[in-house]
């Protein structure tokens, strides 16, 4: 299963984004997604989950929820916005993965068997940092990551 993760798109979808997700079976957004219409174009690729994050402050945004559970491939994910408002053990709670983003910094690194990863800011450049997303592949129990600059 093929799986594109996405975030701080801030109402910036790039075409180039669009071009890494196609093919995606899943698309899961971090939140900081910034208008509807970015949700609209992700669902033509694929089905969507997100998150709100702290600037989805519009009516709109208001029926996203802040923390989500995806179960995708067998595996489970911990879908948030900002990592630093973590607040259970992702092993302990059984998830594969913790996915966030917020910081704008892309990473992908696994903790007690526990992958972690911030697909970058795939919206605006902020700062010198990276225009990112992650693809993930899941086969056979496993997740392979990998991040894709698209700048």
């Amino acid at each position: 299963m093929r799986i594109g993760v996405i975030s701080d798109t801030h109402g910036l979808l790039r075409p180039q984004a669009l071009a890494a997700l196609a093919g995606s079976e899943l698309i899961l957004h971090a939140g900081d997604i910034g208008a509807p219409e970015v949700l609209a174009a992700l669902e033509a690729i694929a089905p969507v989950a997100a998150v709100r994050g702290n600037n989805d402050t519009e009516p709109w945004a208001e029926a996203l929820p802040e923390t989500r559970v995806v179960e995708a491939g067998g595996l489970r994910f911990y879908l948030l916005h900002d990592l630093k408002t973590l607040a259970l053990d992702p092993l302990a709670a059984g998830f594969d993965a913790v996915l966030s983003g917020h910081s704008h910094k892309p990473l992908a690194e696994t903790r007690a068997g526990v992958l972690y990863l911030n697909p970058g800011s795939a919206g605006p450049r902020r700062f010198r940092l990276p225009i990112t997303l992650a693809r993930l592949r899941l086969q056979d129990g496993r997740i392979d990551s990998e991040l894709l600059h698209l700048d």
